[in-house]
């Protein structure tokens, strides 16, 4: 008990730490560029940088985004339900991409049943020794009373069952369900309701998100609307976390600079999940092939131990490598003194795995680089220390007492005591933060697996709140393609590689990336893009060809116009925060103004090398 006392512990501090993330990214969509904070980062690990000006190119506004706008609103008059069918109550496993988007399936639930909705269990923080006892499941990460209000019109939520329901519940009187992943809209009505009607109260248990699906029907798009006002609007923080966050956006913008988030995805079970176990070395290949070989006994994997992990790489089922993304962002110009903050729950290989990335960018940052310690063991709160629960060694024994034990244990051989348990190390339990920055870069996304992954729902909230921020959403298999082209000298590739990897990026970050991005990642988790239902465009827009998917759904295009009151006020806006031409290049730049490009050129010219050298790396450059 004890054991899994302590893994609830660390479950529930990274789930919340990694909703301390999305408030950073909140906060960063409506935040200024000037921050303003007390605190500043640690100036003498930030290297100097000159008086350039920002280029639209590395850190937007994308133009052919900029008409975007967020607008989750009810297009339609649509008052609260009037018939009550009963209570729901739910459970919820798994990490914060599956918490958040199974909250937003649960309200739309309740409103398909018109039932009421008792504020979901999040079961990784119910009663995990450590957490402070103020905080319950829902409360330890969000803000209970916002969350009631902001839904009051959509669906009625209370915070418990009335006493003698409650009771009934100890005594397992209800019914409860456990829906099959994406389940459709057609099963609730036709399982769920007349159960729910017959007994008033109904459990659902959720494992994994996507209790609803994804894409529903053209007569459920207020239900898509819906999903958008619980995720961006309603699921608020808790105070003590949005109050951290609010400190990290200032302490990342106190330099003045625009930065570049990156959430690596180098995660255990994802690696293992995709047989990638072969790309690392040693103990943690063998690692890897542990957790597989579980998933594989859980039913999990339905493949082999061992599979060829180059292949699969090849095929862009595994994250890219830090090394790999620092030499894209060379290649996109990205200067050697750019910001970046490393985001994520944890990355396995530790921070050996950080070091070619960050001799390419030495002012690579984390939680704490910018928090103290205090500031991050104050998020759990007050609570009881866990030494007070722990049994007390036995008292030492004699040497006299010590022979008596071993005359009466008899010849028989004695088993080896197990081997101690393997620690959990720091960046394994205080994994974190960051999103959503001038530029976001994901490791991992649209990982096939078939449930929502944290780095595309992020890029989701970024499509929703800022559309003509730079979000990259690089496609893995050519990236790997481009990669194996210059696998002998990756860090001196030639002209025509770094064109190629510049042109592909950039592409993913306008609306070919958003389009071809969907296609994947809208049939997991409608939240990874919610367009067009969640959005509008202004009156003024450059005309956009809508793009359709395979169902022939609409996955761009197609916007309503926004209200005129949401014109008038986002004009006043661009008047007030317009910035000097000199602030920004209005078209992109050159494709050979880029410091990575100089500072190639200058290499040559120290090394008294010609330009011929990239004629021997790629003769057919």
């Amino acid at each position: 008990m004890l054991l899994k006392s302590k893994f609830k512990l660390v479950t529930a501090i990274g789930i919340m730490l990694s909703m301390l993330s999305l408030l950073v990214h909140l906060f960063l969509a409506n935040y200024s560029a000037g921050g303003i904070t007390k605190y500043n980062m640690h100036m003498d690990d930030v290297l100097p940088f000159g008086p350039r000006p920002r280029p639209r190119r590395l850190w937007g506004p994308l133009r052919k985004l900029d008409h975007l706008h967020p607008f989750a609103k009810p297009s339609k008059t649509y008052a609260a339900p009037t018939q009550h069918n009963g209570f729901i109550y739910a459970k919820i496993y798994g990490g914060f991409e599956k918490i958040q988007s199974s909250i937003c399936d649960l309200v739309a639930i309740a409103r398909l049943l018109n039932a009421t909705l008792v504020i979901p269990e999040i079961q990784a923080t119910t009663r995990a020794k450590g957490i402070s006892p103020k905080f319950k499941s829902f409360s330890y990460l969000y803000d209970e009373d916002h969350f009631i209000d902001a839904l009051s019109n959509d669906v009625a939520i209370v915070r418990g069952l009335p006493k003698d329901l409650r009771e009934a519940r100890k005594k397992i009187k209800f019914p409860t369900v456990s829906p099959r992943n994406s389940a459709t809209p057609e099963f609730y009505m036709t399982e769920v309701l007349p159960r729910l009607v017959k007994s008033k109260v109904i459990g659902i248990i959720v494992n994994g998100g996507n209790c609803l699906k994804s894409i529903l029907p053209g007569n459920l798009e207020e239900f898509q609307k819906l999903r958008c006002r619980v995720a961006f609007h309603a699921l608020r923080l808790r105070p003590q976390i949005q109050a951290l966050g609010s400190q990290i956006v200032g302490r990342l913008r106190a330099s003045g600079r625009p930065y570049l988030a990156y959430h690596p995805g180098l995660l255990r079970d994802t690696l293992a999940f995709h047989g990638c176990a072969e790309l690392f070395q040693d103990i943690h290949t063998e690692l890897i092939q542990s957790r597989r070989n579980q998933m594989i006994k859980r039913g999990t994997v339905k493949e082999q131990l061992t599979v060829d992990s180059v292949s699969r790489k090849m095929a862009g089922l595994c994250p890219l490598m830090p090394e790999e993304v620092g030499l894209l962002l060379q290649a996109l110009g990205y200067p050697p003194t750019t910001i970046i903050f490393l985001a994520g729950s944890e990355i396995f290989g530790g921070q050996r795995m950080l070091i070619p990335l960050r001799a390419m960018f030495a002012n690579l940052v984390d939680r704490t680089s910018l928090c103290s310690q205090k500031e991050l063991s104050d998020l759990v709160g007050p609570e009881d220390p866990l030494t007070s629960d722990l049994p007390h060694p036995p008292p030492p024994k004699s040497e006299k007492e010590l022979i008596e034990e071993w005359k009466r244990a008899g010849p028989r051989p004695r088993p080896l005591p197990p081997p101690p348990a393997r620690p959990f190390y720091a960046h394994e339990k205080e994994g974190w933060y960051g999103w959503i920055a001038d530029a976001f870069f994901p490791g991992f996304h649209n990982d096939g697996s078939g449930w929502p992954d944290y780095s595309s729902l992020i890029m989701g909230h970024r499509l929703y709140q800022t559309p003509s921020g730079i979000t990259y959403r690089p496609d893995r298999k050519i990236v790997a393609a481009l990669f194996e082209d210059v696998s002998d000298h990756q860090y001196h590739p030639p002209r025509n590689w770094t064109i190629a990897a510049r042109e592909h990026l950039n592409r993913s970050a306008g609306v070919e990336g958003v389009v071809s991005s969907a296609t994947l990642s809208r049939p997991v988790s409608f939240l990874a893009h919610p367009l067009p239902e969640c959005s509008c465009r202004t009156p003024k827009s450059p005309a956009v060809q809508p793009v359709k998917g395979s169902n022939g759904r609409l996955l761009f295009g197609g916007e309503e116009e926004c209200p005129d009151w949401m014109v008038r006020s986002l004009a006043m806006v661009s008047t007030k925060n317009s910035e000097p031409q000199n602030e920004d290049y209005e078209d992109e730049l050159p494709e050979d103004d880029s410091s990575l490009d100089m500072q190639h050129e200058s290499d040559r010219s120290d090394g008294n090398k010609s330009s011929e050298q990239d004629e021997e790396m790629d003769p057919d450059d």
